[in-house]
């Protein structure tokens, strides 16, 4: 999948990802959604995100784990 929504930009934020080149990392949006927050409740909290950012943050992470191994406890 090519990610079209997400940059990652040297000097912004660390480089870390971002949607669309705002200061609101990838991360941020995936901790709400995994905090239980509605699509509603995070694009009003982040009024320049649209609905295609968060879908598109999830499939990031989701690329994102499954590209590396993560020490789980046994």
């Amino acid at each position: 999948m090519k990610f079209t929504r997400i940059t990652v930009k040297p000097d912004q934020m660390g480089g870390v990802p971002c949607i669309r080149g705002f200061r609101i990392p990838v991360a941020t949006v995936i901790g709400m959604v995994a905090e239980g927050m509605s699509q509603e409740e995070i694009l009003n909290a982040y009024p320049d995100l649209e609905p295609a950012d968060i879908q598109e943050a999830l499939y990031f992470a989701a690329e994102a784990v499954r590209e590396r191994e993560l020490p789980l406890a046994s």
